[in-house]
């Protein structure tokens, strides 16, 4: 008897200290601080917070005060597809991955742990809102919930999810460009119906997210939730009121609209993806009355997103979410308005490549910090992993985590970091933006371009010929074949 009784005390405690492990296992994962990802795509680091005054963003800004303002981040390929690709695995682009839209990380890079299938394996509800992947089913298996606006409606055109999306995604309005659409597949690049907030593709995401939020306040787990936005993509659609914001004659256009001098040939982007619209020439610049109605409604969607933002966030404070949630809000590469002739991005210039990056830790914890280290997209997945204590995939990641960097903003960040578009590899550093196109069949470099970011911060002239900066090239050169050769031949 008493053995029997010995051991069933055994057998008593045993669950006891089982049902208390699981319990601060539980206790611990709840103390997980949860992520709110913003994801923006073609916003350019042009805010009141990046100390200009042009755009109205009153609720990025105020993010930004209460984070950490990286000032000097880039992307790592300037066109949204492979970006993505790229930031979402925290691999770099190489000669034969991650290098146009249609880019595809299961089919590219199948064997990866993607950032949100990391905080999936570790016990996060994961939730894809809007673009975050740029194709609708890339990499369904990340999340628990994938959802972007109209996508899986039914349609009476026999289309699965993703081919419907991308028969609505630039969502028009006004009946007439509704009907030049459906006639012809194309439309104007702007457009400014006077409807709510809630009409446009984006404002019904926004709309989910905050859904979402009310719903994740009553779970037990923490949560990977993402806002992807379609503006400040082509086109250039907002409702009325953000037009409104920006008088007719405020808007100007840039004053390096001008090929930089000594520019190599392959360096200046024809602009392909502006031209997909309508009453936009095949060929050669648009009027000066197109490019500032172009400027305008960009500006508009930045202040539209904004708002949005700003209903999100304020959703995140009345819940008190905001006490145990990350919120990261970057774009997937810059944009060109007209700098260099170019519009949109596909270019190696700082324009297409420079990015907005804000980090608002839990209660304030980097609050009104700005840092000019130099960072690129392929940190966030380390950071994001080593702020919520996750263990990263071994001999994966090509970034580096940002989390020193939050704790001490002075600190400078890498000596210089990768950009890549098709066969343009560029060297970043704190001073240069040093570029070879390369033959890539036989290796060999066709044409260089350098930048100094010093006396030229805008890239108006090319001096990789002069003589001066010979030892410059040469260094670069060197630097980019010797810490990049792989991802320059592989």
């Amino acid at each position: 008897m008493k053995s029997i009784l010995k051991l069933n005390l055994v057998a008593f405690f045993s669950v006891l200290l089982l049902s208390c492990h699981f319990k601060e296992e539980k206790v611990s994962n709840l103390n997980k601080p949860n992520v709110l990802f913003l994801y923006m795509d073609d916003l350019r680091p042009e805010l009141a917070c990046y100390g200009k005054t042009q755009l109205i963003s009153p609720n990025i800004d105020d993010l930004a005060s209460h984070g950490i303002i990286f000032d000097n981040a880039y992307c790592n390929v300037p066109v949204c597809g492979a970006s993505r690709a790229s930031m979402l695995t925290g691999m770099l682009p190489t000669k034969s991955r991650f290098l146009n839209y249609n880019s595809f990380v299961e089919q590219e890079t199948p064997n990866a742990v993607t950032l949100p299938q990391l905080f999936k394996n570790n016990g996060y509800i994961t939730i894809s809102n809007g673009k975050v992947y740029h194709h609708l089913d890339d990499r369904e298996t990340d999340w628990d919930e994938v959802w972007r606006p109209y996508a899986f409606d039914k349609n009476d055109k026999g289309l699965a999810p993703t081919d419907y999306w991308q028969s609505l995604w630039r969502d028009y309005q006004l009946p007439e460009n509704i009907k030049l659409y459906k006639e012809t597949g194309t439309g104007p690049a702007y457009e400014k119906a006077d409807v709510n907030d809630s009409i446009y593709i984006d404002g019904l995401m926004a709309q989910k997210v905050i859904r979402d939020l009310k719903k994740l306040k009553q779970k037990k787990q923490p949560f990977f939730l993402t806002a992807g936005f379609i503006a400040n993509h082509l086109p250039f659609n907002a409702p009325k009121k953000y037009w409104d914001l920006y008088p007719t004659e405020s808007i100007k256009q840039p004053y390096n609209n001008f090929i930089p001098k000594n520019a190599p040939s392959q360096s200046v982007c024809g602009s392909p993806e502006l031209r997909q619209y309508a009453f936009i020439p095949n060929e050669g610049q648009v009027t000066d009355s197109v490019a500032k109605e172009l400027i305008h409604g960009y500006y508009a969607t930045v202040s539209y997103v904004d708002a949005l933002i700003g209903e999100i966030l304020t959703t995140l404070r009345t819940l008190e979410l905001d006490k145990n949630t990350i919120v990261i809000l970057v774009s997937d590469h810059g944009y060109n308005l007209q700098e260099h002739t170019e519009w949109a991005k596909f270019t190696n210039h700082r324009t297409s490549a420079k990015v907005p990056l804000l980090i608002n830790l839990p209660n304030n914890k980097a609050k009104n910090k700005t840092t000019d280290a130099l960072v690129e997209l392929v940190d966030i997945y380390p950071t994001l992993a080593d702020l919520c204590n996750l263990k990263i995939p071994e001999n994966q990641l090509d970034g580096k985590s940002l989390v020193s960097i939050i704790d001490n903003p002075s600190l400078k960040g890498k000596e210089s970091v990768l950009i890549k578009r098709l066969n343009g590899y560029t060297i970043k550093t704190s001073k240069y933006a040093y570029t070879e196109y390369i033959n890539e069949k036989n290796n060999t470099v066709m044409q260089k371009m350098l930048f100094d970011h010093v006396q030229d911060p805008d890239e108006n002239t090319n001096v990789a010929n002069e003589p001066e900066y010979a030892h410059i090239v040469k260094m670069l050169s060197n630097t980019l074949r010797n810490q990049y050769g792989k991802n320059m031949n592989d």
